[in-house]
């Protein structure tokens, strides 16, 4: 095998969260650039955390596993996830406060020119989203992830070195220095402070950030310390959080991973401040200059908060270039779906309401008296679009049980998923305010259950 100094490693990461912020685990693989060997796997479940969290948590993770096996190698890291690359990479700015010390900790595992990152689709990410779900797994039924029988077990960090096929005297050295990373110790075969620190639990007194930057640690305790530290953190914020949300001696049902959507109505087009009727029988505008403008800062909110895994489309045009804007900032792809287009309004397409109300008086106060009335002409009744959006909102989220998804769409739909989700009447469509570029939210469980968790938010447009 290669030398240390020329030796180069791929690590891919990935984390999860079922709920954003739920039960979230991490895997992390490392490769070997060549052969594609495994060489080392680590995965862990950290409590209720955010998909970001989970995915920095990954990332640092697979670096102290690729350091443990090679110090001096060079690293590729992939990820699927557009925030940690390039808020790693230095193009992003990292404002969240949970991500800034696991992104300083996931820098002080290498020097910064030895590694670089990539991002890549998921569907090349399958290995560690394997593990990140293995780890939720295991969480679920009460234990840690654990290697299988022919891996080497790492400790309570939740991780496995798999011995490579090729020379066995490589291979048993590196697993040695893996596994006395990230049990705390400074080499295999020692028992050192390092191994009686991490105790029965593998969880020890992290190192503070002074103690790490002036040089108290050597590099691999530096690393043992601040995985163990990672691990601290994370059994005291699963042990805080199910004891502030759980009354003692009571559980909740087990509704698995539900299906998120964040709802976003478009930007603005000319029709909006106006007031007009813009349906989906109408003229199809495109977003205003304003719209843009609403477009790229609800990107930017979401890119920041870096919880979107997916994104689906209404195909009218105002919607699809809100959902451009928003993909070109996550590096996702458009899924289009038609059920979630905004209402046809008839003959009332391009009107105000005092203009209905002028033309058409007697069709208007049916409108307004039942969800069965259609606008004039052969619109669409609200109980129609109640019917189609239903029928979207059950392939969606068959589709995409578990994950965080981005609907861009209209105001009718928004509301019509909101009222469902809280089994509120037909009447209740006329009682909420949804603004151009708002973020509202729903999370919808297996047992068909909702959880209405956002309407109508604007924040990120002042």
């Amino acid at each position: 095998m290669p030398s240390p100094s020329s030796r180069e490693v791929i690590v891919e990461a990935d984390g999860g969260s079922r709920g954003n912020p739920g039960p979230a685990g991490y895997g992390a693989v490392v490769l070997d650039p060549v052969t594609g060997e495994t060489l080392a796997e680590a995965a862990e479940y950290i409590g209720v955390a955010t998909n970001n969290v989970a995915e920095y948590k990954g990332l640092v993770a697979g670096l102290t596993a690729a350091r443990a096996l090679f110090p001096d190698a060079t690293v590729h890291v992939r990820m699927d996830s557009k925030l940690v690359v390039e808020q790693m990479s230095g193009r992003w700015k990292i404002k969240h406060p949970d991500m800034k010390p696991l992104a300083a900790a996931a820098g002080r595992i290498f020097p910064p020119g030895q590694v670089r990152y990539e991002w890549i689709p998921r569907e090349l990410n399958k290995h560690a989203d394997r593990l990140a779900n293995e780890a939720m797994d295991a969480g679920k039924q009460g234990r840690q992830w654990g290697p299988s029988a022919s891996t080497a077990a790492l400790g309570a960090a939740g991780a496995a070195v798999l011995a490579p096929s090729g020379p066995p005297g490589d291979a048993a050295a590196g697993a040695a220095r893996a596994r006395a990373a990230l049990s705390g110790t400074s080499g295999a075969g020692t028992s050192g402070a390092g191994a009686s620190e991490a105790g029965a639990s593998g969880v020890g007194t992290p190192a503070t950030s002074e103690q790490l930057d002036d040089g108290l640690f050597t590099p691999d305790e530096a690393v043992a310390a601040q995985a163990r530290a990672s691990l601290a953190s994370a059994a005291r914020t699963e042990t805080t959080t199910h004891a502030e949300k759980a009354p003692q001696g009571w559980a909740g049902p087990d509704m698995g991973a539900p299906a998120t959507f964040v709802l976003l109505r478009h930007g603005e087009t000319a029709l909006t401040p106006e007031k007009r009727f813009s349906g989906s029988g109408g003229t199809d505008p495109e977003l205003s200059a304003a719209g843009l403008r609403q477009a790229e800062a609800v990107a930017e909110a979401l890119a920041a908060r870096g919880t979107i895994q997916e994104i689906v489309s209404s195909p009218l045009t105002r919607c699809r270039q809100t959902a451009a804007a928003v993909a070109a900032r996550l590096g996702l792809d458009v899924q289009v779906d038609r059920g979630l287009r905004e209402t046809d309004f008839g003959a009332w397409e391009g009107l105000t309401f005092g203009e209905v109300r002028e033309k058409y008086p007697d069709d208007l106060d049916a409108w307004l008296a039942s969800p069965k009335a259609a606008p004039t002409g052969g619109g669409e009744s609200f109980a129609a679009v109640a019917r189609r959006v239903a029928a979207a909102r059950d392939r969606l989220t068959a589709a995409h049980a578990g994950r965080t998804v981005l609907l861009v769409t209209h105001v009718t739909p928004i509301k019509t998923l909101v009222r469902l989700a809280l089994g509120a009447p037909p009447e209740s469509l006329f009682r909420m305010e949804l603004s151009a570029a708002s973020i509202s939210a729903v999370a919808y469980y297996a047992d068909g259950n909702a959880s209405v968790r956002l309407l109508n938010d604007t924040s990120h447009l002042r």
